[in-house]
């Protein structure tokens, strides 16, 4: 099952280093035929959502050979975005049009991670 972030992890993502960009690691399994609804998601993130906010896709693919993790932790596939700050991410998950298609993201996913990443100095 697909857990969206709640309010209070939001609130504490936000807090956390305020100061210049965000990238954050999506680790997907798609659910029985999710693919598809998840490319039809990424569509509205790459043509609307990621440009509206100033973000940018680093990386996406496909997992492949696992070579070090324990049972049930190999995925699907890999996408790594990068937000000019952690506002931007928190605007565009409030912003209307952005929850009118989360249903697509939340049916595509058998399970997820969703993890924030900050540069080491």
């Amino acid at each position: 099952m697909v857990v969206e972030p709640d309010e209070a992890d939001l609130a504490r993502f936000l807090d956390e280093d305020r100061d210049g960009p965000v990238v954050m690691l999506n680790l997907l399994r798609f659910a029985e035929g999710g693919f598809d609804a998840y490319r039809e998601y990424s569509r509205h993130m790459r043509d609307t959502f990621l440009p509206r906010y100033g973000a940018e896709v680093l990386y996406a693919g496909s997992g492949s050979t696992v070579l070090v993790a324990e049972d049930g932790q190999s995925w699907d596939a890999v996408v790594v975005v990068r937000y000019p700050d952690r506002t931007a991410f928190g605007r565009m998950v409030a912003d209307p049009e952005y929850l009118a298609v989360t249903h697509l993201r939340t049916e595509a996913l058998s399970a997820t991670v969703l993890q924030a990443t900050s540069p080491w100095r």
